[in-house]
């Protein structure tokens, strides 16, 4: 297995349907709840330790998560009030790398959950018309629609799951 990505690379499917994105709905919004389950009972000695040789650790996946999923929050409601915006890219790993990623995790348990709260309303409200307005990633250099970006995020969601679920279950930690 490639603890990288344990689950792979996300994979855009050639049509989205409305199931699809139901599941992918789902999933960002029970993210909260799941990722808090998987990390409240680990010691500080767990939450320090990487997922893989040269990975981030518990604690800063988890600072991650919160990280990436405002910006996501953001960028959505960009996408939704502006035609084609141009986002901002950050570096992951830089912010990784910052002392508030260093803290205990219930600054960033509580935002997740209020953040995906407030973002699954969110999701839950747009219409075919809203699903394809888009946004520009300056790396990607095209416009991604709105319905992609929602598949991307819940890959992200069980992308970084996995990461501590497998870390847990080959240190015993279950």
């Amino acid at each position: 297995m490639d603890l990288r990505y344990p689950i792979g690379q996300f994979e855009k499917p050639n049509l989205i349907g409305k199931q699809e994105l139901s599941s992918w709905m789902e999933t960002i919004a029970l993210f909260p709840k799941e990722i808090a389950q998987e990390v409240t009972t680990l010691t500080d000695e767990q939450l320090d330790t990487p997922y893989r040789d040269g990975g981030w650790t518990v604690r800063q996946v988890v600072h991650h998560c919160a990280d990436s999923h405002m910006n996501a929050f953001i960028r959505f409601k960009l996408a939704l009030t502006e035609t084609d915006p141009i986002i901002k890219p950050y570096h992951e790993a830089l912010w990784a790398e910052l002392p508030d990623s260093k803290i205990h995790l219930e600054p960033s348990l509580n935002l997740l959950k209020g953040l995906h709260e407030r973002w699954s309303k969110l999701l839950e409200s747009l219409d075919d018309e809203d699903l394809k307005r888009t946004y520009v990633h300056p790396e990607q250099g095209r416009p991604i629609p709105l319905d992609e970006v929602i598949g991307m995020y819940a890959w992200h969601c069980n992308h970084h799951l996995a990461h501590i679920i497998v870390l847990k279950k080959n240190n015993g930690w279950e």
